[in-house]
């Protein structure tokens, strides 16, 4: 079905654009093996995000994916002391196994859930140690249960995920004074206004390991497919305090092409 694998989220897996779902990237069945690509930008008043990526779906059971992403600092990098224009930048490397349920068919009362892993290589290690953070690479570790209510059309996710990424990933990870993994949460919301069509919101919460105010993030978003194979979104987002910069709200939107 049309949307049932979701879009890309911006470290690269299946999902919403900032939360993680149980759902498996590509457009195949039971036994075969599906792709897909995506390209995401974001604008704030301060910073701007690229990042691409590729996922690959086997059997709708495995998820492995990869996702590069560039966070450019502009203006706000000299300020910072960086460099005016300075771009963060890291790899993403994930995993994900549904274990359980199936999002659209079978008990109601039974979502998909599915356990992830994210390794995450930032190319910035001198930098991110000068910021505070303890290491420029780390490990997320997700289970998502996700379930599209057909009656209702609604679909309702929930995720748990187990990190120190500071936000993401692109400020390092954990922090030389000691804080390190913290559980956090992420929630999706998507109500189907027809097959090719959903608007929704997300949540996602965020340590704070390295004492600048990182705040939690949300969005409003709008999907439609355009084709059976090419989705696209658009969303306002709130991404709060990055680096001590407040009120970075903006626009975000990404184009996804699944087979």
């Amino acid at each position: 079905m049309l949307l049932t694998n979701g879009i890309t989220t911006v470290e690269g897996a299946s999902g919403g654009g900032i939360a993680r779902w149980a759902s498996i990237a590509g457009r195949q069945t039971g036994g075969g093996v599906g792709v897909s690509a995506h390209a995401t930008a974001i604008e704030l008043p301060e910073f701007g995000w690229r990042s691409y990526g590729v996922a690959i779906g086997i059997g709708d059971r495995l998820e492995l994916s990869y996702a590069k992403a560039d966070f450019d600092t502009r203006d706000a990098g000299a300020l910072l002391g960086l460099g005016e224009g300075f771009t963060f930048g890291q790899e993403v490397f994930g995993a994900k196994m549904r274990v359980a349920g199936d999002l659209v068919y079978g008990e109601t009362w039974l979502p998909q859930i599915a356990v992830g892993i994210e390794h995450k290589r930032n190319r910035d290690g001198a930098i991110v140690r000068a910021l505070g953070a303890a290491d420029d690479d780390g490990m997320d570790y997700t289970i998502s249960a996700t379930k599209l209510l057909l009656a209702h059309s609604l679909l309702i996710n929930a995720t748990a995920r187990f990190t120190e990424a500071n936000q993401l990933g692109l400020l390092g990870f954990g922090a030389a004074a000691g804080r390190g993994y913290q559980l956090q949460f992420e929630g999706s919301l998507g109500y189907q206004l027809s097959r090719r069509a959903v608007i929704g919101a997300e949540y996602r919460s965020k340590p704070d390991n390295l004492g600048l105010g990182e705040d939690d993030w949300m969005d409003l978003f709008a999907a439609y497919a355009v084709t059976d194979n090419v989705t696209l979104t658009a969303a306002y987002v709130d991404l709060g305090s990055i680096a001590t910069f407040s009120d970075q709200r903006g626009g975000f939107v990404s184009a996804q092409v699944a087979f």
